[in-house]
């Protein structure tokens, strides 16, 4: 837009063609980035406290699953017994990287619980990936049914306490713009337009 067509345009949409990447958008990314680290690290100190937990009840050994996968994705050496830092490193890694995706939805303004159950989607999809592509791990569906049931409840964990961390600090921003969105017209409607662009990136 020419200086000149934006002196006809009302100063707040004038402002706000620019702002989604100046302004708003590359302020959401950065508060995303350092929140979703943290709600990460939270969720993952969360699943790993249930982990032992439920390893105590049920006798269950610890998974080298993390390990192996990282080992194959760098190209280090593996070795019988893999390293527990190298262990601790894709578990805690992986978990807080992935928070990153919890937060930006929840600036979104895709928060709750319906929001976490859609991240824990996500995770595993995440773990799937990486532990098929290195041949490390096989398609869900084939494992044992009872370490299937264990590897989705801990993953739900994560994402709801991930998502919990990540909603608490994203609402010291205000609501996202879907929820703005949202507020516009209550309820379940199939008609609602979008917002007005100077709207939909805050005041």
């Amino acid at each position: 837009m020419s200086p000149a067509t934006a002196a006809h345009v009302p100063g707040s949409v004038a402002g706000a063609v620019g702002r989604p990447v100046r302004g708003y958008a590359c302020g959401m990314m950065r508060r995303a980035l350092w929140q979703g680290l943290l709600a990460g690290a939270a969720g993952v100190v969360v699943m790993t406290l249930g982990e032992k937990a439920e390893q105590r009840l049920t006798g269950r050994p610890s998974s080298c699953v993390p390990a192996r996968t990282l080992e194959r994705l760098t190209g280090m050496p593996e070795r019988p017994e893999p390293s527990r830092a190298v262990n601790w490193a894709m578990h805690y890694g992986q978990g807080a990287l992935l928070g990153v995706v919890r937060s930006v939805m929840a600036h979104a303004g895709l928060r709750g619980p319906v929001a976490s159950a859609q991240f824990a989607v996500v995770r595993l999809t995440n773990d799937q990936i990486l532990e098929n592509a290195t041949g490390v791990g096989a398609p869900p569906q084939t494992w044992p049914r009872a370490e299937l049931l264990v590897d989705l409840l801990h993953k739900a964990v994560y994402a709801f306490a991930t998502g919990a961390v990540a909603d608490a600090l994203a609402a010291r921003s205000g609501p996202g713009p879907g929820q703005r969105h949202a507020a516009q017209r209550p309820g379940r409607r199939a008609d609602a337009g979008p917002l007005p662009r100077h709207e939909a990136y805050g005041p």
